[in-house]
């Protein structure tokens, strides 16, 4: 081994990347590294029909819905009476025929149908839908994998969803090694009332008052839940006016249930703050909004409890700076994606250039937040080539001050922010 004289540091030599080629390596490595995509609502294949996939449902995602009724002057209940495959037909017809296809959204779609071999010039929605007919919800489950590059994928879990419950139930959960868990709990903070009714039918012992043995059987469901699950962490979606700390049942929910129950399990606790729902219940699950939150009350978990991990991601572009800044004060705090609303190139771009000024590269720059299978495919596309542009950015501006990085260092910074950020901290290290 080579031995090093007092004051020497030992420096990695490898073959440093040039300037002409340095752009070009960014993106070719950002392009092809496999990706842990962390929080997603996505299913396995063993979980039926809530595995959601092909054209009718890409098109008629809520994103799209909404973009489209914009155009209409018919009543909302004229677009709810359509079968599923008349308003993707209709959304076809308004959003990419009668217009351009040039929102995120559409574009996006352009994208899978580009990637998926298909020709879009031709236009023909039934073409496209005849040939991934051809295919079982398996296949195309591994060919959309492949083409985005996903090598993990975190799911959204609900254990009081009864269809998805009986899949856990029946030990055909953990099926596919490619898929992992995330227990979620809406439900128990956010609507107290209806926890309580589900959890009686499951056979726990809770009332509405919140008493010790409330308490107590409200963590044995959770610690059951995520041992069956083997769940990664606990997620929920918090409206924007949350606070903490507060005399409400949130604060208890959290204090006195869910922060000790993942100290138990060793496990964080995921919250994505920000959501304003139904603010046009017309529009159904489209009629969501974000709003502005308070960054304090993300202060205040992460200073009350230093030794519990919280995952964190925000709504409102207005709270983006003050929550990347908080992650340099808290090292248990690790924020992550570019989440719904904000998941559009412009804003992505914007977002992911200050977290890695401000953080470098110890963050989760992106998740997909999909829905339908075949989204991976224009998420991940689009937000890589974001990704490798700022990043090359920074590298030519090193490269300009004498500091020449590696393919090799390349790889272990793109590694990080898309994979081993997250398993780092949830303590599993791949």
């Amino acid at each position: 081994m080579e031995q090093l004289t007092k004051g020497e540091i030992k420096v990695n030599i490898q073959t440093n990347v040039s300037k002409a080629d340095l752009r070009q390596t960014v993106e070719h490595l950002a392009m092809s590294m496999p990706v842990t995509d962390m929080h997603t609502h996505l299913y396995a294949p063993e979980f039926g029909e809530l595995l959601l996939w092909g054209i009718d449902e890409l098109l008629t995602y809520h994103y799209l819905i909404s973009e489209s009724i914009r155009w209409s002057e018919e009543e909302y209940s004229h677009f709810w009476s359509m079968t599923k495959r008349e308003q993707a037909d209709w959304i076809w017809q308004t959003l990419f025929l009668d217009h351009s296809p040039v929102s995120e959204a559409t574009s996006g779609f352009i994208t899978i149908l580009t990637r998926l071999g298909f020709d879009v010039s031709s236009r023909n929605l039934d073409d496209y839908r005849q040939e991934l007919a051809k295919r079982s919800v398996n296949e195309q489950v591994d060919i959309v994998m492949q083409i985005a590059g996903i090598d993990k994928i975190v799911m959204t879990n609900d254990p009081f969803d009864s269809i998805e419950r009986s899949v856990w139930l029946s030990g055909n959960g953990k099926k596919d090694p490619r898929f992992y868990a995330a227990l979620r709990v809406d439900t128990l903070l956010n609507d107290w009332p209806l926890a309580v009714n589900e959890l009686q039918n499951l056979g726990y012992d809770v009332q509405m008052e919140w008493s010790k043995q409330t308490i107590e059987e409200t963590r044995r469901f959770l610690s059951e839940w995520i041992i069956r699950m083997d769940a990664l962490y606990l997620a929920v979606s918090m409206p924007g006016d949350f606070q903490y700390p507060a005399d409400d049942h949130r604060s208890k929910m959290i204090d006195e249930v869910m922060i000790p129950v993942c100290q138990g399990q060793n496990i964080p606790f995921a919250l994505m703050i920000g959501v304003r729902r139904k603010v046009n219940p017309l529009l159904g699950l489209a009629g969501d909004m974000s709003m502005r939150s308070d960054v304090s009350a993300v202060e205040a978990l992460c200073r009350r409890y230093p030794d519990q991990k919280f995952l964190i991601t925000m709504l409102a572009r207005e709270n983006q700076h003050e929550l990347t800044v908080l992650a340099r004060k808290f090292r248990n705090l690790m924020i992550f994606g570019c989440w719904w609303f904000l998941h559009i190139e412009s804003i992505v771009e914007e977002m992911t250039r200050f977290r890695v000024e401000l953080l470098g590269t110890s963050m989760i720059p992106q998740h997909s937040d999909c829905r339908v299978f075949e989204q991976l495919i224009y998420k991940w596309e689009h937000s890589r080539k974001i990704i490798a542009k700022v990043l090359a950015d920074k590298y030519e501006k090193l490269h300009y001050s004498g500091w020449n990085v590696t393919e090799e260092e390349i790889k272990r910074d793109l590694d990080d922010m898309l994979n081993q950020n997250f398993w780092r901290f949830l303590g599993k290290g791949q």
